[in-house]
């Protein structure tokens, strides 16, 4: 169900063009006050984190984040579809409204309890910048909404590339008691990290996906802790010499995703 009268577009011209932009200047204010648990990090949607061995940097470019709020008000939902434009809502596929912003780009599900569900924000500046623009919305509507209460974020997800090839065959045998590997069913490692909680997924490329991360720093201090046990498990080819056939090299390529150091199954914490 579309609406006709209010867009997210049109925020800096509700009743007067300038009222809008005092509300986005507000929220900034808060969102950058020190005192706020939630103050993001000048980051962006880029993060560094160091490799743990040599003192170089990998990059992690943050894909999603999901956040949570209440608007400790019931709402009803037809009459947010009627009244905003970007907007969807069949209560009889999914009993919420579907809002979208430009600016930041984000997506919130509103559900008539007064909860909300902010995603496809890329940082958590623009997490709680959006969540305050959905909150202004919702209150010139005709609602009136308490304080934002209960934000938090939910979910970080981030993808890094290390740049190597990885044996996945034998970083599951040696971390069998955090990994998993069904390479029938997915094509990824999942690594499920201890402290801090997070999980990756890892392919053989040397392609990385971290979810599951609360704060911008646990993707950072995460990926630190694996990858030295990444470069353990780096696959390297065998070389081919004369009178070497292509089965005996492809069959010691394969091999080698099989071999193993001592020692090395002990809780990746310690290394």
């Amino acid at each position: 169900m579309a609406s006709q009268d209010m867009s997210s577009e049109a925020f800096n011209g509700i009743e007067g063009k300038g009222e809008g932009q005092r509300m986005a200047a507000a929220s900034l204010a808060i969102v950058n006050n020190p005192q706020n648990p939630h103050r993001p990090s000048a980051a962006g949607s880029v993060i560094e984190a160091a490799d743990g061995l040599s003192g170089g940097t990998l990059l992690i470019r943050i894909q999603n984040i999901t956040a949570t709020a209440n608007l400790g008000v019931r709402l009803d939902l037809k009459k947010i579809a009627l009244k905003c434009r970007n907007t969807e809502f069949n209560p009889r596929r999914f009993g919420a409204v579907v809002m979208r912003l430009r600016e930041p780009r984000a997506t919130a599900l509103i559900f008539g309890s007064g909860k909300i569900c902010v995603t496809g924000i890329k940082s958590t500046h623009d997490a709680t910048l959006a969540s305050k623009k959905f909150h202004y919305i919702i209150e010139r509507i005709g609602f009136q909404p308490k304080d934002f209460m209960d934000f938090k974020v939910q979910n970080i997800c981030g993808t890094t590339d290390v740049g190597f090839p990885i044996r996945l065959e034998g970083l599951v045998y040696a971390h069998s008691a955090f990994a998993s590997y069904e390479p029938e069913l997915f094509p990824g490692l999942i690594y499920r990290l201890v402290s801090p909680r997070v999980v990756f997924l890892i392919f053989v490329s040397g392609k990385i996906v971290i979810t599951g991360a609360k704060k911008e720093s646990d993707l950072s201090n995460a990926l630190t802790k694996l990858y030295p046990v990444l470069v353990e498990f780096k696959k390297t080819t065998i070389a081919s010499f004369p009178g070497t056939s292509a089965a005996m090299v492809s069959t010691g390529n394969q091999q080698q995703g099989l071999l193993t150091d001592s020692g090395s199954s002990k809780q990746i914490e310690e290394v």
